[in-house]
């Protein structure tokens, strides 16, 4: 089974699934540790890998770390081409379709693509759409564009429909690390209603109680990052609330 047939057994499984990302960058950290543990949790589906910052790390090492301890797939979040590992189970192909910067529109895939065959990791294209968030994040400064205005909804519609056209298998709206706000749920709902593929939402989501408002609007899978680095006991919550709250709705529907 690919990985992304098994993210889709999850989504049918069990109404949305929890992807918590890992920032490479605090593998030194010595909360770490205690992360990897509380990711051992079987509420946790797959776990992302990747910032938009760090360069001279050893992705691979920590990768097979995270693995041994956790038991769960591994796929690559990438902020760059270097950002390849044959360790990982499969690799989110990002095109940043909110901005107009050509590095992140093709840019960077080319130069990752050879690399990528080479080590015969999974693909999984994903349309990565930037909403504003109420700070100046990272990939904003990485990337060099501008987010999608959060109130522009036809604007945020009409950029995912065009990545479901153009042949991504999913769709991110992300307000990126260290975001003020995350992605409004009427955003998410009508985005949902507009597209046909699997929907992912992260960035700026600081409870489990908000991580449930999102899947209730139409995600089908949440990424929580930042929060979970300094509060890791909060996973298992988080994982309750995304999984529990679909189901619950599709019950609800069949008894009516």
């Amino acid at each position: 089974m690919t990985i992304f047939d098994y993210l889709m057994n999850v989504r049918e499984e069990k109404g949305a699934g929890y992807l918590p990302l890992i920032d490479p960058e605090k593998a030194e950290d010595k909360n770490f540790e205690n992360i990897l543990e509380n990711l051992k949790d079987e509420g946790i589906d797959a776990i992302l890998v990747g910032g938009s910052t760090f360069n001279n790390i050893d992705l691979s090492s920590i990768i097979k770390r995270i693995k041994e301890k956790t038991q769960k797939p591994v796929i690559i979040f990438p902020g760059g081409h270097y950002q390849v590992s044959q360790e990982a189970d499969a690799i989110f192909f990002l095109s940043l379709l909110s901005g107009r910067n050509p590095e992140f529109l093709i840019g960077e895939h080319a130069k990752a693509a050879p690399l990528i065959k080479s080590y015969s990791l999974e693909v999984i294209p994903v349309a990565y759409l930037l909403i504003e968030s109420g700070n100046y994040t990272s990939v904003e400064f990485v990337s060099n564009t501008k987010p999608i205005p959060r109130e522009k909804k036809n604007l945020i519609k009409s950029h995912a429909l065009a990545g479901e056209y153009l042949g991504m298998k999913m769709c991110y709206m992300d307000t990126g690390s260290g975001a003020k706000y995350s992605v409004p749920e009427n955003v998410i709902k009508s985005v949902k209603d507009y597209i046909s593929i699997p929907l992912i939402v992260g960035g700026g989501i600081k409870s489990p109680d908000e991580a449930n408002e999102k899947v209730k609007a139409g995600a089908d899978f949440v990424v929580t990052g930042s929060i979970i680095e300094n509060n890791p006991h909060l996973l298992n919550e988080f994982s309750k609330a995304i999984h529990t709250s679909q189901i619950l709705k599709r019950c609800e529907k069949k008894k009516i």
